[in-house]
């Protein structure tokens, strides 16, 4: 057996589309997923940015906001999934804080197991 960590102590900054008290703690990264867990601190934003490819996020503590390119923020709480097309622009943040786990692969299709809202 062995432990990792994930938490918010060992994440890396994410400055990138005018981001501001967001990290990211990578997870796992293969040939078709990419896994890694987002923290977002009080009066946080990860900026506008288009999914490089299908991209699910997964509120796992806390809660925050969402939003597409022209659109309004959307309420988000633990235990929400939210999906985004490949190229779709998107945004996400916290007033209070958020960690969420975000899972990336050309194959990812939320709709086989998950039902939508």
């Amino acid at each position: 057996m062995e432990f990792f960590r994930f938490d918010s102590d060992v994440s890396r900054e994410i400055s990138q589309f005018s981001s501001h008290n967001a990290g990211i703690s990578p997870i796992i990264r293969n040939k078709t997923a990419t896994v890694g867990c987002i923290h977002l601190k009080d009066n946080s934003v990860l900026g506008m940015h288009p999914a490089a490819c299908p991209q699910l996020f997964l509120i796992v503590d806390g809660e925050g906001w969402v939003k597409t390119a022209g659109g309004e923020q959307i309420a988000v709480q633990k235990g929400t999934a939210v999906y985004w097309s490949e190229g779709e622009e998107h945004e996400s943040g916290s007033y209070l804080g958020m960690t969420a786990i975000v899972i990336e692969g050309p194959d990812l299709d939320p709709h086989q197991y998950l039902k939508p809202l």
